[in-house]
């Protein structure tokens, strides 16, 4: 089970003091409405390489999804759906984590996307290296020097009534409400954060992802 996999690595290596949160409660217009994380990626779906991938460097993992939560039974981890009705976003999927986490009495979160499957293995440890309510991973740009990658991110658990505040209060775009805390940027490589959002990028990533 992928659990008991989950369990050996967070076992084999030191991970940080918080929990992850996986968001996969997108509509995935650009694929047909599809489960993204359940796609086939080397014979294994984008979800499962996501949480092998996270979970060496946290305690534990959790799940933002919306619609039927039973669907990720066989993955054997806590499922949470967004508190916001009408799919504002992956910020919604945040508050949800951040909810969890402080029901499991976690200080921080650190947020990952669920089409994203090759982010880096020392995510949450270069995140952590910064003392800021809101951390986002950032890759670098030519023109604006860094380009954030807003759903990879170290979040402060006691800011969740705020962000919650400015949900109801229509925020949608992640940066709209990170700048406003005062958030931070790690700087990671350029191929690092490869998401999956149509057949092409699919077929572009067995090509060139291991």
């Amino acid at each position: 089970m992928l659990l008991t996999k989950v369990l050996r690595c967070v076992e084999k290596g030191q991970p940080v003091a918080e929990c992850a949160v996986i968001l996969a409660g997108g509509q995935a217009t650009r694929m047909g409405g599809i489960d993204k994380g359940r796609l086939q990626l080397h014979g294994q779906t984008l979800i499962e390489r996501v949480i092998e991938r996270i979970a060496p460097q946290v305690d534990s993992v959790v799940i933002n999804a919306n619609g039927d939560l039973a669907r990720f039974n066989d993955l054997g981890l806590p499922v949470v759906a967004d508190s916001i009705g009408e799919f504002p976003g992956p910020l919604a999927g945040v508050l949800a984590g951040m909810d969890w986490a402080a029901e499991q009495g976690y200080e921080w979160l650190i947020s990952v996307a669920s089409d994203t499957p090759n982010f880096p293995v020392d995510l949450a440890a270069r995140l952590a290296e910064e003392d800021t309510p809101v951390v986002l991973a950032a890759t670098p740009d030519p023109e604006r020097g860094r380009l954030p990658q807003p759903t990879f991110g170290r979040w402060k658990v006691s800011c969740r009534e705020d962000l919650r505040a400015a949900l109801n209060q229509g925020v949608r775009k992640i940066r709209q409400w990170t700048q406003a805390q005062g958030e931070s940027l790690v700087l990671f490589d350029e191929n690092d954060f490869f998401n999956i959002n149509t057949p092409e990028d699919l077929a572009w990533a067995e090509q060139h992802l291991k």
